[in-house]
């Protein structure tokens, strides 16, 4: 199993990714969403020169917010700083549309953007469209293609590995990605794995290279923890500030899909959206301005993973915490079995700020991570 921590990308994050190598996490994973984070390929920079082995990738990047050739020089970029530490986590997007008051970006766009973003990452020339024009494209100063390699990195594979929840995003990620994340959502993997293999056989996609088995892809699971302490149970104060601001994008995602233009969570209760609802219009009318009614959204994602709004904690209940990798390090360690036995290969741990990022690192490292990789006698 592999460990990360996954961060509302702030741009010291690398200071907490630094710490993270040194406990032995194996990823640090980074959130983007441009009104809410700091730049993710900043912030990646910055981890990137201030470590040295642990893998780094985006969770993930947004298509529509940049063009493919803009994220395949970022990446490469990255890879200069890093090499063969980058991934490339891609969606079709939620926050960093949302945010905008925009729905999830079309499937059929997104395909012909990750197969225009792994073929630039291979070197290859790409057809690029813009409106009605139609040009080639490549990253001209790499080594494969100029000989220079004072730019870019793409002699070290980078992998591109596609976010999906629903069956025809998971038919994506089989056809043409190189590996997948999910959310900690019970079923998603033993559900959503036959519907990937089946894909990937049908295409010929093999996933041996970057950490899969054949037609069996790597898997990223988006999650959240936090290490009881002796006496402490989830329903602590501690764990609701570290938890909770992790669990509340599933229900601003639901409010999304009654209210907003529409989330790709595949998330949808019509009864706590309704009750989100009221809560976020009685919010908004506090403020003073109020927020007006076309802007609601704006209120929805502020706190978005990193702190709950006063009133929020209501919508972050014992059950939703025990789904998390919240417990004890007993249970903890149980819970990791379950995923690894269902396929998992990488949990993705995600912290709220630098302090809960510090805590985490040294609780997960010590009472999880050392115990697992520490052989019995």
């Amino acid at each position: 199993m592999d460990y990360g921590i996954a961060i509302p990308s702030y741009i010291n994050a690398w200071k907490d990714v630094q710490a993270a190598e040194k406990a032995g996490f194996t990823h640090a994973w980074f959130f983007d969403s441009q009104l809410i984070y700091s730049d993710v390929w900043a912030t990646m920079a910055l981890a990137a020169e201030n470590t040295e082995k642990i893998k780094l990738g985006t969770l993930v990047a947004i298509p529509s917010n940049r063009i493919a050739p803009v994220t395949a020089a970022a990446a490469a970029t990255i890879n200069k700083l890093a090499p063969g530490r980058v991934i490339v986590g891609i969606g079709t997007g939620y926050t960093g549309r949302n945010t905008m008051g925009l729905p999830a970006l079309k499937l059929k766009e997104f395909t012909t953007y990750v197969a225009q973003l792994k073929d630039l990452l291979a070197g290859k020339d790409v057809l690029f469209k813009e409106g009605d024009r139609e040009r080639w494209i490549r990253l001209i100063h790499s080594k494969k293609n100029s000989g220079r390699d004072d730019f870019f990195n793409i002699e070290d594979p980078i992998p591109v590995m596609v976010a999906a929840n629903g069956p025809k995003g998971q038919e994506i990620v089989g056809e043409i990605s190189d590996g997948w994340i999910t959310t900690g959502r019970s079923l998603n993997v033993p559900e959503g794995l036959p519907n990937i293999m089946k894909s990937a056989r049908r295409t010929d996609n093999s996933f041996d290279q970057f950490g899969g088995t054949g037609t069996k892809p790597y898997v990223t699971v988006l999650t959240s923890t936090c290490v009881l302490r002796e006496g402490e149970n989830i329903s602590s104060q501690r764990v609701i500030e570290n938890v909770g601001p992790t669990l509340l994008p599933g229900v601003h995602a639901m409010w999304e899909s009654a209210f907003g233009p529409g989330s790709n969570l595949g998330m949808s209760n019509s009864s706590i959206a309704e009750d989100y609802n009221n809560y976020i219009m009685e919010y908004g009318d506090k403020k003073t301005p109020s927020t007006l009614a076309d802007r609601r959204y704006l209120d929805v994602h502020e706190g978005h993973y990193v702190y709950l709004k006063e009133g929020e904690e209501k919508f972050v209940s014992n059950d939703l915490i025990a789904r998390t990798l919240t417990g004890t390090p007993k249970e903890i360690n149980d819970k990791l079995d379950h995923l690894e036995s269902i396929g998992v290969n990488n949990v993705a741990l995600s912290v709220v700020d630098s302090k809960s990022a510090r805590e985490l690192i040294k609780d997960f490292g010590e009472k999880v991570i050392m115990e697992r990789d520490t052989p019995s006698i």
